[in-house]
């Protein structure tokens, strides 16, 4: 556990979240970076282990990827998530999102509706519109601290010729984890309705207790056929900068299609150490995994009663699952604009302002705390003089 207090200097490693920030939020003052979703800790040792090994070989010519990384994938998904996938339902793409343009490219036509449920992920949007199809938005319903999906406005999006519907589980930035009873009504709206689900389960793994990820796509027969499933390590190991994540669907013509567009596209293998460590940490990372739940519930207490004690118009939307956290920000009575400009230029934090994430997302901000305590701490500091301070 010790080793997540660690505090690594992650600048000048051309790190996104820790280098780019000035760029991203067009300011000159140095801020704290708690925004994009990648992790301050390394990943377990076993993959640091399998890289550090392959690195050392000096040969890094073209890779396959072998059986025995499906094989990864599959028992990872049947011990952690009791769904039970064949090798041959599995491909490979470099992240989440292109596996999600891959989907709209392969299965849709331009001027096509898709559906989602703002707030949510903002690459769901784009790759939507820029694919030239149509957005359609079903927004989640808010009440008394937690969200919920609206399944009338769903089902009236579906009737009016919706295609295609993304499917954000565990859901980002609101942090819910979607019950199987929940999940099966969305199933069998898709099914009904012959709407592919697209569920990207990429934060499958960061599940607090009692809360329980279930694929959509282990609901039934019927639900599995109409759905493909998005997941990668990249999340759940700290491992996005490895461009490596898993396409899942036993719809072979989906399979076909899809792999259409990675011959148009001249795609065919993954980056070497992303192979690895895929791999890797699948077969050996659980352990680690455990222990940085458990982590990242400390960080989450330490929010929460901050908030309560010191800044009690900010409220923080308890998470089921993700190390994101949804702050409500709205008790303030900042405008969106206020807001944005006291976080940055009062408190030099960086956080994903809210409107960022659609409808909903207005007088709130997206914090990610999977980083060692006292930067949580001093993150929580700058917040407080944030809004104090206007």
């Amino acid at each position: 556990m010790h080793y997540f207090q660690e505090y690594i200097d992650r600048t000048n490693t051309l790190s996104v979240k820790w280098d780019r920030t000035k760029d991203v939020f067009q300011t000159e003052h140095p801020l704290l970076p708690m925004w994009v979703a990648d992790m301050d800790f390394h990943p377990p040792e076993a993959v640091m282990e399998a890289i550090q090994q392959r690195a050392a070989h000096g040969l890094y010519g073209y890779t396959y990827i072998s059986t025995r990384v499906k094989e990864a994938v599959r028992d990872w998904m049947q011990h952690r998530h009791d769904w039970s996938v064949d090798l041959d339902w599995i491909q490979f793409s470099h992240g989440v999102v292109p596996s999600i343009g891959k989907a709209i490219q392969a299965l849709t036509e331009p001027g096509d509706k898709i559906a989602l449920q703002s707030p949510v992920y903002p690459p769901f949007f784009s790759m939507v519109k820029d694919n030239n199809r149509e957005v359609v938005d079903c927004p989640l319903v808010e009440e008394n601290g937690t969200y919920s999906i609206d399944f009338n406005e769903l089902e009236t999006a579906f009737q009016s010729g919706v295609r295609m519907f993304l499917l954000c589980s565990p859901h980002n930035p609101v942090g819910r984890v979607w019950t199987r009873e929940e999940l099966q009504q969305l199933g069998q709206l898709c099914v009904r309705y012959e709407v592919i689900l697209i569920a990207d389960e990429i934060h499958h793994d960061l599940v607090f207790a009692p809360h329980v990820h279930v694929p959509a796509a282990a609901l039934s027969e019927a639900i599995s056929r109409q759905t493909i499933t998005l997941t990668a390590p990249s999340k759940t190991f700290n491992l996005a900068g490895l461009q490596a994540s898993s396409i899942i669907t036993e719809r072979e013509d989906w399979r076909t299609a899809m792999e259409k567009i990675d011959k148009q596209n001249g795609f065919f293998t993954l980056n070497t150490f992303g192979i690895l460590a895929m791999q890797a940490a699948y077969e050996h990372g659980e352990n680690w995994l455990n222990e940085l739940l458990h982590y990242l519930e400390g960080n989450i207490r330490l929010v929460d009663s901050f908030l309560q004690a010191e800044l009690p118009e900010v409220k923080a939307f308890q998470p089921e699952a993700t190390y994101l956290l949804w702050l409500d920000f709205r008790g303030t009575g900042l405008s969106n604009s206020e807001l944005q400009k006291a976080l940055l230029e009062k408190g030099a934090v960086a956080m994903n302002p809210g409107h960022s994430f659609g409808e909903g997302g207005k007088g709130f901000a997206r914090m990610n705390i999977a980083c060692p305590r006292d930067t949580v701490k001093e993150g929580l500091k700058r917040i407080k003089k944030a809004v104090r301070h206007t």
